[in-house]
């Protein structure tokens, strides 16, 4: 299962280093690596990883891949550090608010 995030269209995107700073302060061990096709966050002890479109350190959209079997499922901390960040959901129906 995957969960789509993005900056609204009226706000400045955010930089990947508040982004993990964000997870962080949700008690989330975060780790950013940068690879030639494409950025990821890491969740120490997590299955579900973020994958994360980049320009320059810049980011406004997200895609979070959800493990399965988590044994201690990380997702409501993620969508509270977006939601932290002024990020909302998106879906087909369009935008939605992760908090």
């Amino acid at each position: 299962m995957q969960t789509v995030v993005q900056v609204p269209s009226d706000n400045e995107p955010s930089t990947i280093r508040e982004v993990v700073s964000a997870l962080r302060m949700q008690k989330l061990e975060a780790r950013h690596e940068a690879q030639n096709w494409g950025d990821w966050i890491y969740l120490e002890g997590c299955t579900t990883v973020i994958s994360i479109e980049s320009m320059r350190g810049l980011t406004s959209t997200a895609t979070i891949e959800h493990g399965e079997d988590e044994r201690n499922d990380p997702t409501l901390a993620i969508l509270a550090a977006f939601h932290k960040l002024g990020w909302v959901g998106i879906d087909e129906d369009g935008e939605y608010p992760l908090g």
